[in-house]
């Protein structure tokens, strides 16, 4: 089984020189890429020279993460994608239970390992942590991270188990079902077309799954922090995007009720004094309600819509009743 490491770049020489070599050092079964999306700064003739084993594919364009990745993995030739953040410290065997799942288990498509926090290394990390799964209204939450309440890691998700979406911080992927899927939508640009990607595939009849017998260590922020407004425009925006193309039942009542439930989050900004986030969510609709059209035709164009959630309202639980680990739901 060949296994193809991407690591999508763009001005990270930093990064880089410091995570580079974990992954070298423990991915000898793998092939490692480097995809700069048209650096401004000298990451790849740093790569070139410090690294000169890895492999290097160079974009035109810094389409973000989703073109970033379609224009790269064309140039690529594996069974098995790994899309992998550049802010990623892997660990030894990491690679071996990745491969079993996908010998054993024709049907899986995707796979995440267990994310922990670099910083806080004995806790999940936001981006992924064991797995995630989304509520009616398309809100994103994981086990082991719920909204800001993030678990210690005491062995609890050291399963293997089917999981709703594998974080994009790390994710691997069969080759035939990335381009069967058309790859990831460009649309998005950066933040949760791996929950579409994931979702897609699992319209198809395929698996997603977590294997925690497989660590890395995830930075998380590196790119785009949590503070950033544009952040919060992307996750808003691109949520509506996700849950309009893929969602099963009426999907104009759940926007309806996302519209309710999004502009309670902007008053919660305001009054957090974050006005900058209430106008980014405020924007996030208006973009949102541009591409309605097209994002309707994707939907019609869907024939099979699967069952997406476990619970209604993640927002209710996490606030309402309290509800802060993901066991407790």
């Amino acid at each position: 089984m060949k296994i193809a490491i991407v690591i999508l770049n763009w001005n990270g020489e930093k990064l880089l020189e410091q995570f580079l070599p974990s992954v070298i050092e423990h991915s000898r079964e793998a092939t490692v890429y480097v995809a700069d999306n048209a650096s401004t700064d000298t990451s790849v003739e740093f790569v070139k020279t410090a690294f000169p084993l890895v492999k290097i594919i160079q974009n035109t364009e810094n389409g973000g993460y989703a073109k970033g990745y379609n224009d790269a993995l064309k140039h690529i030739e594996a069974d098995i994608f790994c899309l992998l953040n550049s802010d990623v410290e892997v660990t030894p065997n990491w690679l071996s239970p990745i491969i079993e799942t996908f010998i054993k288990e024709s049907r899986t498509a995707i796979i995440q390992p267990k994310l922990l926090d670099f910083n806080k290394r004995d806790y999940f990390e936001y981006a992924g942590a064991a797995g995630g799964f989304i509520d009616k209204f398309g809100y994103p939450y994981c086990r082991g991270r719920i909204f800001n309440t993030i678990e210690k890691d005491n062995g609890q998700y050291n399963d293997a188990t089917p999981i709703f979406w594998a974080s994009g911080a790390c994710l691997f992927i069969r080759k035939h079902v990335f381009n069967e899927l058309n790859g990831l939508d460009e649309a998005f640009f950066a933040h949760m077309e791996e929950i579409d990607l994931c979702w897609r595939a699992q319209n198809l009849g395929y698996t997603v799954k977590y294997v925690g017998q497989s660590t890395i260590y995830h930075v998380g922020g590196a790119t785009l922090s949590n503070t950033s407004p544009k952040k919060t425009f992307l996750n808003f925006r691109n949520s509506l995007y996700t849950l309009t193309k893929n969602a099963k039942g009426a999907i104009f009542l759940i926007i309806l009720a996302r519209l309710i439930l999004d502009g309670i989050a902007a008053v919660k900004f305001l009054v957090e004094l974050k006005p900058q986030h209430s106008l980014a969510i405020l924007k996030a609709h208006f973009s949102y309600y541009g591409h309605l059209k097209q994002l309707l035709k994707q939907r019609k164009a869907t024939k099979h819509k699967i069952r997406y959630h476990n619970i209604n309202a993640i927002v209710l639980d996490y606030f309402l009743y309290k509800k802060h680990f993901f066991e407790s739901l």
